[in-house]
């Protein structure tokens, strides 16, 4: 057989492909951002592309989108009836601090419930558990936070609304792609998903603790964690001091060094900063935190004592009688706080609180925080008062992963937790049973949550991920240009002369793998878009029966396991973790691999590809 030519228009969109990878990857700017780029220029070029304005907005309205957004928003109504918080804090009560229990409940109970729920907040609401649980159990929570990832992304093959990227297939499938086939059912992936998680859980509870390192030795101080020690000290205010009878914020509004006061100490009282009015008065100790060398000019320059650098504990800083607390953030992917700094977002004056170190994967960062520029993943220590800590708490653009909102006390249960949960079932239920779509199902639960009070409309607004929804919908117009254009199937007649004489299974196996290489680099859901019409045309010209084929991409688009910017679950325990990039290669690989023969056989049993 020759080697096919290219067209024009085929050309255009893959420069337009090209780029968008290249973007992608190379983190130009956000993914979403990217997407909508890409939408844009199919219609600027729409004389190549074919695509006019109605078709490049179009992902918007698709069922795919809508869906996704809708289960977003009953996964939040189902965690604030606080049964996920429950489940975790019982599961710490009974591993008894034994690393197995702690990583066999972790992995057996993240995997089914993300079948169900989406994983994202599944992951949100188990990592300070698991955090919490790790530091009273002299355990490293680096053993654990991985695997939770791992087993919610797991999870998500066992049914259609487990994952965002199940969807995109399934609306992808139903255009005609697989003849004679609709939208995935929502238990169709069921019988495989149950091999792919007892597979993979198996994996993660026998050689992923051989592979894992303790980035984060086990300790009972969050400060050593954050390896803050050395930058924290005690300083006197002498009555010659340019201090005395200035307010604690006042004072080091002009001040040019990298020093932060956390406590003003009085006698027997501790007034924390920011936020105290009192005046500093002669005989007051300060606690700061600086490096050593800015320790000696600030005391030099406000005629300061220095104290003995007797360690200044976690323990210290927030004992009960201080109101003061310690605690961890985590900035999801999707937070507005990424790309600014601290300075920029004001967060000293905005949130109460004083920022003291800031880990990125097993880095940390202690010096100069406020030019620090965030990034998705980064993890912050956090002292603060109790009041600003329940004020961050509440804040949607932080997750706490250690703090007040933590430990392993018994939460409360909604007098919703019913109703939420007899709601998500019943969207199931007729999905599954019924002729409704889960589009319309997944909606009309929404509908029955905001009516029965299990969730307000704006909660509801603000759990959507929104930068997956305009990554979706930038994405399926590239996707439909593909196909318009027949660069799908071009790029599936180069396939089939590569595949030439080779078993079906064993291609089936290679779209796996390099969805499976994709997704790690740009995204499940842009992966998944743009290969399921490649993937569904080899196999019509192969021969071969083009479900299987696309299947095969759909639950590769579910193992990014690699890299932390695979999947947000996985950046949202890169920093509590203290992770390096190589430690997601070191367990995610073999893993992945394993999954490549699995999930190859099961297809081949299941849905045989000729």
């Amino acid at each position: 057989m020759p080697v096919p030519q290219p067209t024009t228009a085929m050309l255009v969109v893959f420069g337009i492909t090209g780029a968008a990878l290249l973007a992608f990857v190379r983190e130009v700017v956000s993914p979403d951002v990217t997407a909508l780029a890409v939408l844009v220029s199919l219609v600027v070029l729409e004389p190549w592309t074919t695509v006019d304005a109605a078709t490049a907005i179009s992902g918007f309205a698709s069922a795919a989108t809508v869906t996704i957004m809708a289960m977003y928003m009953l996964s939040e109504g189902v965690q604030r009836t606080g049964v996920v918080q429950r489940l975790g804090t019982f599961l710490a009560r009974v591993t008894g601090g034994d690393e197995r229990r702690v990583l066999a409940a972790t992995v057996g109970t993240t995997g089914p419930l993300a079948g169900l729920v989406n994983n994202t907040p599944v992951v949100a609401v188990f990592i300070p558990m698991i955090s919490d649980l790790a530091e009273e159990s002299h355990l490293s929570p680096s053993k654990f936070l991985i695997p939770l990832s791992y087993a919610a992304m797991l999870g998500g093959t066992l049914t259609l609304i487990g994952t965002s990227t199940n969807i995109v297939a399934s609306d992808l499938i139903a255009t005609d792609l697989v003849p004679g086939h609709g939208p995935i059912g929502m238990f169709e992936l069921t019988p495989l998903g149950i091999v792919v998680l007892l597979v993979g859980s198996g994996y993660l509870l026998t050689v992923a603790p051989r592979l894992l390192p303790e980035r984060v030795p086990p300790t009972l101080d969050v400060t050593d964690t954050y390896e803050v020690s050395d930058y924290l000290a005690q300083v006197r205010v002498r009555e010659s001091s340019a201090l005395v009878g200035q307010r604690v914020e006042d004072a080091f509004t002009s001040m040019e060094l990298d020093v932060d006061v956390l406590q003003l100490v009085r006698d027997d009282e501790v007034f924390i900063a920011p936020g105290s009015d009192r005046d500093i008065v002669a005989g007051d100790v300060l606690t700061v935190r600086a490096n050593l060398q800015d320790v000696n000019r600030f005391a030099e320059a406000y005629d300061l004592r220095q104290l003995p650098r007797e360690e200044v504990t976690g323990d210290r800083l927030s004992a009960p009688w201080i109101r003061g607390e310690l605690l961890e953030l985590v900035v999801p992917p999707e937070s507005d706080f990424v790309g600014d700094t601290l300075a920029e977002l004001r967060f000293r004056d905005r949130y109460g609180g004083t920022v003291m170190a800031i880990r990125r994967g097993s880095q940390v960062t202690h010096e100069r925080l406020d030019a620090f520029e965030l990034s998705g993943g980064d993890s912050l220590l956090v002292y603060a008062t109790s009041t600003a800590a329940e004020l961050l708490a509440d804040e949607d653009e932080v997750l706490v992963t250690r703090g007040p909102t933590g430990g392993t006390e018994q939460p409360s249960l909604s007098p919703k937790t019913p109703v939420a949960i007899g709601i998500l079932l019943a969207v199931i239920g007729l999905a599954a049973f019924t002729h409704f779509p889960i589009v319309v199902t997944a909606l009309g639960g929404v509908v029955a949550m905001v009516v029965t009070g299990c969730l307000d409309i704006d909660d509801a607004y603000d759990a959507v991920s929104w930068n997956v929804i305009f990554l979706l919908a930038g994405i399926l117009p590239l996707s439909a240009a593909l196909q318009a254009s027949g660069g799908a199937g071009y790029l599936a007649e180069l396939l089939v002369l590569l595949a030439e004489g080779a078993d079906l299974l064993l291609v089936v196996g290679a779209f796996y793998v390099l969805t499976g290489l994709l997704a790690n680099v740009i995204t499940p859901v842009a992966s998944v878009a743009l290969l399921v019409p490649v993937a569904a045309q080899s196999a019509s010209q192969l021969g071969g029966d083009p479900l299987s084929f696309a299947l095969a991409v759909t639950f590769a688009g579910s193992t990014a396991f690699m890299t932390p910017i695979g999947y947000q679950t996985n950046l949202m325990v890169y920093g509590p973790g203290g992770y390096r990039f190589t430690d997601y290669l070191r367990v995610g690989a073999p893993l992945q691999l394993l999954l490549a023969v699995v999930t190859t056989l099961g297809i081949g049993v299941l849905w045989p590809p000729g």
